[in-house]
This record gives structure tokens, C-alpha cells and sequence, in this order.
């Protein structure tokens, strides 16, 4: 990108402001929408490019400086009563994941949780790959591991992966749901969708008339949890950074007329090294 510039290539300012650590590329996106952002002095508008080798960029009267500090990528596995956002509400006192994580680096996460749920989140100061992790359009995948209350038919998954109303929130997008162990009293489920809704697997389990008892991110892309415990951390590599980026297979090729109705049999294999479940059984 640096070679780019110094060739006098612009490009869009949000992707600049991306790269400068302001934000996700949404998030940047907002801000110039608000009339927040100016090139030599004048105020931008959506699509607007600039060569921050020769144009001046301020957010909010702020230049934007672009300097080559080290990207960091960190997995923590969240615990549960633990919150995803780095400003808590007011008079509440649960802590955040930025308060396990000694960084004194301004880190977006990829993929918030809600504060009752927990597994993995991963933190970065990396604005661009925030952007192509979390934006809608490229479908990324995530993982969970669900514990539901009762046994759900085979007409209730076929309902869930195809898409429920949540009212004005839309239609949930195609998923993959699977039973990977489960009786008349608990199930549990292997959801892997592509898009997050607020509290989206709650809110579809409740409407199914399964509510979820707990739940657990066991995957970002095909990067799992590992062996980290509730509470721990580590800095990624690059093979991890790898296996984040890339999805498991898209939820459209997971039919139900493709699946054998699941029928109860006690335990089942499940490999706690990495979060992953058992493979899919064929016809």
C-alpha cells in the first residue's frame, strides 16, 4: 500500500482510515457519512480518494498519521459475565476482554459475544482485516457449540437452517445446524453461520421453543479455541492468522435432505483440542 502511495496511487479514504487504525471500514464509513472527515481542508463525502503521501486526512480536526507499528492478533477465550465493548455502561461492573489483555494498543474484536455467552474472540489493530472479517458481504464463517434445552426435530433444524423471522430485525440468512449429542432433557448443536444479528442464536432457539442453556464460540473461520481456558490469551501466528481468515464450507452446502435424523445415543466423540466436533456422518 506504502509503494502504492508513493506512487501517487489514491485510494478510498475510508480504507485509509482503515489502515490507520480509526476504525473498521463501516465504522469509517459512518464517520465520513457524518461530515466528520476532511481532505486538504474540505469535507468529503462516501468515495471520495486521497494519497496520504501528499493529502492532509483529519478526522474530527485530527490528521491521520500512517506509520508501520506492529500489527497485533491476539485470541482470548472469553469468559461468560464478561463484555465484548471496551466502554461499558455506566454503573455496571463486569469487566471487558480489554481488561485480559495487557495491550496498550488500541485493538478492535472480531466477533463480539454477548455477556452471557463465551469462547473465542480475537483482538487486533489491524483495521482492514476487521473489515473483511466482519463485514456481511463476504460471508465469514463462526462456529458454535450450543447447548439447548429438549431434543429438536428434524422439521425444527430444517426451519432453523433455512431462516427465521426475528421481526424487525429480518429473516435470519441459510446456517448449518447439527446434533452433535442431545435426550428429551438437552441438546447439543453445531452452528455455523455467516452473519450476527444481536443475540440472534438466543432469539431463534426461543422462538423454536428450545431455548439455549449455554453457549460457546468455538471458531472464528477455521481458527478454534485451542486449549485456552476461560480468561486466557495468546498472540497469533501466521498460520493462525491463516486458518482465521479462511471460512469453513458455506452453510448452503449443508441441506437437511442431505442428513440422517438424529437419534440419540448417548455421548459422542468430541475433540476438546481445538473445539472441533465429529465429522458428518454420509448416506
Amino acid at each position: 500500500m506504502l509503494e502504492k502511495n508513493r506512487n501517487n496511487v489514491k485510494e478510498r479514504v475510508q480504507k485509509l482510515m482503515a489502515q490507520a487504525n480509526i476504525g473498521s471500514r463501516r465504522a469509517c464509513e459512518e464517520l465520513i457519512s457524518q461530515g466528520r472527515v476532511q481532505v486538504n481542508g474540505v469535507v468529503i463525502e462516501l468515495g471520495a480518494k486521497a494519497d496520504p503521501a501528499v493529502d492532509t486526512i483529519q478526522v474530527d480536526g485530527e490528521k491521520l498519521t500512517f506509520n508501520t507499528q506492529r500489527k497485533i492478533y491476539i485470541a482470548l477465550n472469553k469468559p461468560k459475565d464478561v463484555l465484548s465493548t471496551s466502554l461499558p455502561h455506566k454503573d455496571d461492573p463486569r469487566p471487558t476482554v480489554y481488561d485480559f489483555v495487557p495491550m496498550k494498543e488500541h485493538l478492535f474484536t472480531i466477533g463480539r459475544l454477548d455477556a452471557d455467552s463465551d469462547g473465542l474472540i480475537v483482538l487486533t489493530n489491524d483495521g482492514e482485516l476487521v473489515e473483511k472479517l466482519t463485514h456481511p458481504r463476504y460471508r465469514h464463517t463462526k462456529t458454535y457449540k450450543v447447548v439447548v434445552y429438549g431434543l429438536p426435530t428434524a422439521e425444527t433444524i430444517a426451519k432453523w437452517e433455512q431462516g427465521v423471522s426475528l421481526g424487525e430485525d429480518g429473516m435470519t440468512s441459510e446456517c448449518s445446524v447439527r446434533i452433535t449429542d442431545g435426550d428429551k432433557s438437552f441438546s447439543t448443536l453445531q452452528i455455523i453461520m455467516t452473519e450476527g444479528k444481536k443475540r440472534q442464536i438466543r432469539r431463534v432457539a426461543a422462538i423454536l421453543e428450545h431455548p439455549v442453556r449455554h453457549l460457546t464460540r468455538t471458531h472464528i473461520g477455521k481458527l478454534g479455541l485451542g486449549t485456552l481456558r476461560p480468561g486466557d490469551w495468546r498472540e497469533l501466528t501466521a498460520e493462525d492468522i491463516e486458518a482465521l481468515k479462511q471460512s469453513e464450507p458455506q452453510p448452503r452446502a449443508f441441506r437437511p435432505t442431505n442428513r440422517r435424523p438424529f437419534s440419540p445415543r448417548g455421548p459422542r466423540r468430541d475433540d476438546r483440542r481445538g473445539g472441533k466436533f465429529p465429522k458428518r456422518r454420509t448416506k
